[in-house]
């Protein structure tokens, strides 16, 4: 199997060299290249084609709201993860918006990090658990005008809503699977139903309309 292609944007190089050290040790990453700053992100990964990208916010000449939007539009294979320091930095919400597939604070363990990579990379959405609910709340207050109460075209089944509780509360399939005690791929039929049914484009907007319908 080939190795997560991994690029790193941030325009703190000591912090860059740490996330290298720290990813080194994984065999199945592959950090394929660095920036300094958004600008410099899209024009790396135009020609080393990342599958994921670890990306600051708060950075010079481009910023890495800016920088995400322009990746999912060039790039939408390309999963961008969200670094930030604080969990109730603003750009962290605008982040989400451009494109970003992923929200981890600078502080979290090396192994959360290496699971959101894992994560990112097979397609699904990762929210720090301790932050998730904020990050649902917050988009839930943002899109409270134009979600209405109709949202759920069609009912969710019992199960359906117990693993739609479980993804607000930024739960992989994985930890759906162990949870429920059913197999990974059922749990992903069940997910790719729910965001039909909910007309959702991924899980952090099905969480959100579930929320306003009351669902959770």
């Amino acid at each position: 199997m080939n190795p997560i292609k991994i690029l790193l944007v941030d325009d703190q190089p000591l912090f860059r060299e740490g996330l290298c050290t720290l990813l080194s040790v994984h065999p199945d990453f592959e950090v394929v290249g660095e920036a300094a700053n958004g600008a410099e992100a899209i024009r790396l990964a135009r020609s080393l084609l990342p599958l994921v990208v670890l990306m600051d916010l708060q950075m010079p000449v481009l910023d890495g709201v800016a920088a995400t939007r322009r990746l999912h539009e060039e790039q939408p294979d390309c999963r961008v993860i969200v670094l930030t320091t604080f969990d109730d930095d603003e750009l962290v919400f605008d982040g989400l918006r451009a494109g970003a597939v992923g929200y981890l604070l600078k502080d979290a363990p090396s192994e959360k990090l290496a699971e959101a990579i894992r994560v990112a990379a097979r397609g699904e959405t990762f929210l720090q658990p301790s932050v998730a609910a904020k990050v649902v709340a917050e988009f839930a207050r943002l899109s409270r005008k134009t979600v209405t109460a109709n949202a759920v075209i069609e009912p969710l089944s019992e199960r359906e809503i117990e693993i739609l509780r479980l993804i607000a509360q930024g739960a992989s399939n994985r930890e759906i699977a162990g949870t429920l005690f059913l197999a990974e791929g059922t749990v992903k039929n069940h997910v790719t139903s729910i965001l039909g049914k909910l007309e959702a484009r991924d899980r952090t907007q099905a969480a959100l309309k579930a929320k306003d319908c009351g669902l959770v």
